[in-house]
């Protein structure tokens, strides 16, 4: 009879180290594919819908194709108006009323929509003459832009204690850069407080959704409309109450800007400070996109506090595209890092 197989036991000698056990082992970095690390995919979505640029082509396939529907839109409701009337007088009218009614609400919301364009080329204008004003130390022209400033925001309360400082000291100074400084010191600088408020919780918004959904597009769709309800906000703060189209306009600038210049980015140096050094590799790949997103929305906010501010920004008082990520994204990850 052949013997029984037993088990093979193998002496290790006591002198060889100890292999690791899997409490040891090192976590697997959980990395985009490729091993690439988060690069905040939905903000860089976003910003590729909201800046892309139509063709020519394009814009007139869809005039045309607007022009044809409203033509036989115009046309049917003209027949079934007048059809009506000839079968029942009454109610043929009484659709007219409808219809006329409805052009009406038509004719308002395209003269709101003029007059929010108008308010953001009126920002436009500013910003260009205060450039000039200071670029040539002129003071005529730096008092056409306080001038100007105290116009935009004559009719608003929570500026008027600013405009009453800037009144009783604009005369005394006779410098242009320091009338400017004036302005900005009397009437912006609230403004800008609260334009910075609404980037910071815009941040934290678009870090949380990505973080906390799961799904392959919500994030995508979160950050456009936290980033267009952000763009909106600035705009109000500033004067420029805008309607849809006038919003989506400023959009368009505001991530196109950010596109041509290369902006849609994120280093480790601006996320350093919320991790403390570990970087991105501290943090789940989830967590770490909304960290990068964040930290985009807040770029893409500081670009809209730019173009929106009816005085552009000196390199002093410029906002800290970092200061505002390491505020408002700081917290969120203490309280992610308690939770988990």
């Amino acid at each position: 009879m052949s013997e029984r197989k037993r088990p093979v036991l193998i002496e290790l000698d006591e002198s060889s180290p100890a292999a690791p056990g899997p409490a040891e082992a090192p976590p697997v970095p959980e990395t985009g594919p490729g091993g690439a690390p988060p690069e905040g995919a939905a903000m860089a979505a976003a910003a590729a819908l909201a800046g892309r640029r139509t063709s020519r082509l394009a814009r007139w396939f869809w005039g045309l194709a607007g022009a044809i529907l409203v033509s036989v839109l115009s046309v049917a409701a003209w027949g079934f108006v007048t059809g009506l009337i000839a079968a029942n007088p009454i109610l043929g009218w009484l659709m007219t009323g409808l219809f006329g009614l409805f052009l009406l609400v038509c004719l308002m919301i395209a003269v709101k929509e003029m007059s929010a364009f108008a308010r953001l080329a009126r920002l436009d204008r500013l910003q260009r003459k205060a450039e000039t004003a200071r670029s040539g130390q002129n003071l005529d022209s730096a008092r056409e832009v306080i001038s100007g400033l105290m116009t935009l925001y004559a009719g608003r309360e929570d500026a008027r204690w600013g405009r009453e400082r800037l009144a009783e000291r604009q005369a005394e100074v006779l410098d242009a850069e320091a009338l400017l400084a004036l302005g900005e010191r009397e009437l912006l600088a609230p403004l800008d407080a609260r334009a910075e408020a609404e980037v910071k919780a815009a941040a934290r918004q678009v870090a949380a959704v990505t973080a906390l959904v799961p799904l392959a597009f919500a994030d995508v769709a979160a950050a456009l409309s936290a980033n267009l309800r952000m763009i909106r906000r600035i705009a109000e703060i500033y004067g420029g109450r805008s309607g849809t189209l006038g919003a989506w306009r400023l959009t368009r600038a505001v991530f196109s800007h950010l596109v041509a210049t290369g902006a849609v980015a994120v280093g480790d140096d601006m996320i350093e400070p919320i991790l403390g050094g570990g970087l991105l590799a501290r943090v789940s790949r989830r967590f770490g996109e909304g960290l990068v997103n964040g930290a985009l929305t807040a770029r893409v906010g500081v670009a809209a506090m730019e173009v929106c501010r009816p005085l552009p920004f000196t390199p002093e008082r410029r906002p800290s595209v970092r200061r505002i990520v390491t505020t408002s994204l700081t917290g969120l990850f203490e309280k992610k890092s308690g939770g988990a």
